[in-house]
């Protein structure tokens, strides 16, 4: 794999053939040393009408911000045409992004800033699409709780222009499923030097990234994002995804972040494990909490099912340590069911579980309200 933005001197090879979408290696400066004069540049990240919908665009200013929550006042609203992303009508089309955390900008380095935001009318309502308000106003109510998340991203490596999966031949299939699981070497594990430039900007960047590992499928990949407390969980797994999608494009490979991206033959769907707990179920007597908790989970499973991403039927299936969409389960250590109590969480009597339901292209905000919201309230 080797960095479309990569410089080089000399004439171009014979073999190499230009593509109208992309810029020949000889025609991109090398820009990123220049002189800023002083300002910063701030990229506002925000989510448009359908769920995977990222847009982004950058602004000028004139005072450095820190990274994190703390400086987020310091940075003002903005808008865009919400016209052009199916969250308003062509006349009254403005809709206003709010920043709600600053992260280092990987790219450009320096003091310059990716800025998460999210989206309102010009009334200051919440857009239907903002999902983060809902979850931050559930995450507030319960914050003595404490509840920590850590979510399990997996995703997909396709060829940008076939939308086939790396490691399958064009129009065939890769080898059975066996060696790729946290696999090593030419074959085994394919597409690392992407997952290796992500990892790093998320560290650069403030995402409390805590991990990576390949799959089951060849050219699937999963990287880890926490523990983080409330709102944090949501916010770093979106900036997390919105970094992916940006390395992505140093190598022209598309991340598909669909829960079923081969249909056919015998391989692993793409999920996004979300794990949990609270004081309560971190606490002595944790266990008991905990099913407690699954009764509640229970009584609800279709309204979780509902929210937890779509085409998630075509994963759940009860097969590749999946379970069934419509059936509710839990056990120790079982990967083949709905949530899954870790062997250390029922050898301490207390800890966390993990609810194996979520569809890799869900909604963190959403998961993680719901999962609050089931588990807390009374």
């Amino acid at each position: 794999l080797v960095p479309r933005c990569a410089l080089r001197s000399g004439p171009l090879p014979a073999s190499y053939k230009h593509k109208p979408n992309e810029l020949p290696p000889s025609a991109i400066m090398d820009y990123k040393n220049l002189d800023q004069g002083g300002k910063i540049m701030a990229e506002y990240v925000w989510l448009g009408g359908s769920l995977w919908d990222i847009r982004s665009k950058c602004r000028t200013l004139d005072y450095t911000v820190k990274p994190g929550y703390e400086d987020i006042k310091k940075l003002p609203e903005w808008n865009y045409d919400g016209s052009s992303t199916e969250q308003a009508p062509g006349h009254n089309s403005e809709v206003l992004i709010r920043p709600v955390k600053v992260y280092r900008d990987p790219y450009r380095g320096g003091d310059n800033i990716i800025v998460l935001c999210d989206a309102y009318d010009n009334k200051g309502n919440a857009l239907p699409t903002n999902h983060r308000a809902a979850c931050k106003a559930v995450m507030d109510k319960f914050k003595d709780e404490e509840p920590w998340f850590g979510l399990e991203q997996e995703y997909t490596m396709l060829h940008g222009d076939v939308k086939w999966p790396l490691g399958f031949p064009k129009g065939g299939y890769a080898g059975p499923q066996g060696p790729y699981y946290c696999g090593v070497g030419t074959g085994n594990a394919i597409g690392r030097e992407l997952v290796e430039a992500h990892y790093k900007c998320c560290l650069y960047a403030g995402v409390n990234i805590s991990g990576i590992n390949a799959e089951v499928m060849p050219s699937q990949w999963e990287f880890q994002v926490g523990p983080c407390t409330g709102i944090e969980m949501g916010d770093d797994l979106w900036m997390a995804r919105y970094l992916m999608l940006r390395c992505s494009e140093f190598y022209n490979i598309r991340c598909s972040f669909a829960p079923k991206p081969i249909e056919e033959g015998d391989w692993n769907g793409a999920g996004c494990h979300s794990n949990f707990s609270t004081k309560g179920t971190r606490g002595e007597g944790g266990m008991d909490v905990i099913l407690k908790m699954m009764e509640k989970l229970k009584v609800k499973h279709k309204e979780h099912i509902a929210s937890y991403g779509e085409d998630n039927e075509k994963r759940l299936t009860g097969k590749h340590e999946t379970a069934s969409i419509n059936d509710f389960s839990y056990g120790v250590a079982n990967r083949g069911s709905s949530i899954r109590i870790p062997t250390s969480t029922k050898a301490a009597g207390k800890g966390y579980f993990e609810d194996r339901r979520p569809a890799a292209n869900c909604d963190p905000y959403t998961v993680t309200r719901m999962i609050v919201s089931t588990c807390l309230e009374e």
